[in-house]
């Protein structure tokens, strides 16, 4: 009797056991799923056929006076994951002209352009250059670039509060190592405006964040909610890069020859569309 209490016991272990380890990969299953769906709603959030923005970017440096820069940024959305906006910088005179052009697509990798006024020819910007600073700021060219939600992980880690508003904390890491600059990013969204007020960005360290975007200050325009100003900062050397819109103006029927190579290189064909 001892022994068949023995046996019916430990068989009654192993079923036990069986279940929790089952409860415990559904729950993680479910938590990837919500990760996913959660990346996917913040992809596909509303934010118009196509924007125009007048833009300050300020460049700061510990001990260093801050560099002011203005550019107008166009954006124009073609088809889902495809995707097209030209920076042009309009001040100072020393960057002035400068421009980027980037083209992503549904299935394949984006495209990126540069247009150097001093050289006076456009360069194309190699898809191995993703941690390539663009014109010395804090931003990469991997960050100007469309990222679909299927080219990472996405899991919830908890729900916490930042800046008064309760947010969704989304990890997301790279399906594929070698297509980002990133081990990892880690992402406070707020679930009624599906904007991420923080990311954190991790390059060589998952444990320590190297980079960090931070949201101060969103608007409704247009029907849209927008982000109106942000900063990115190296947490290592201090620097940051804020962008401010000083302007921004949706669904003006951008037309696509504006978001050509032809168009960068030639500034006269996007000035009459600056607002």
């Amino acid at each position: 009797m001892k022994l068949m209490s023995f046996a019916w016991e430990s068989r009654l272990t192993q079923v036990l056991l069986a279940g929790v380890t089952t409860l415990i990969f559904a729950a993680q299953a479910l938590a990837d799923d919500s990760g996913a769906q959660l990346a996917q709603h913040l992809y596909d959030r509303a934010d118009g056929r196509d924007s125009t923005a007048l833009t300050t970017m300020t460049l700061t440096e510990p001990g260093r006076s801050p560099r002011v820069r203005r550019l107008v940024i166009y954006r124009l959305k073609r088809k889902p994951g495809e995707l097209a906006v030209l920076s042009r910088f309009t001040e100072p005179a020393d960057i002035s002209g400068t421009g980027l052009l980037t083209l992503d697509h549904p299935h394949a990798d984006s495209d990126q352009w540069i247009y150097l006024p001093a050289m006076d020819r456009v360069r194309r910007i190699s898809a191995s250059r993703k941690g390539g600073r663009f014109v010395n700021s804090e931003y990469y060219y991997e960050d100007l670039r469309d990222r679909k939600p299927t080219q990472d992980q996405h899991r919830i880690l908890r729900r916490e509060t930042l800046n008064s508003v309760v947010c969704e904390v989304l990890e997301s890491t790279p399906v594929d190592a070698s297509n980002s600059v990133y081990l990892k990013r880690i992402s406070w969204i707020d679930p009624v405006t599906l904007l991420p007020l923080q990311i954190d960005y991790y390059e060589k360290n998952l444990q320590e964040p190297s980079k960090r975007m931070q949201v101060k200050k969103t608007g409704k325009i247009q029907g849209y909610w927008t982000v109106l100003d942000s900063t990115v900062s190296d947490l290592a050397s201090g620097n940051q890069t804020r962008l401010t819109i000083d302007k921004i103006i949706f669904d003006r029927r951008l037309p696509t020859q504006l978001f050509t190579t032809q168009a960068l290189e030639d500034e006269g064909v996007e000035e009459e569309y600056r607002p």
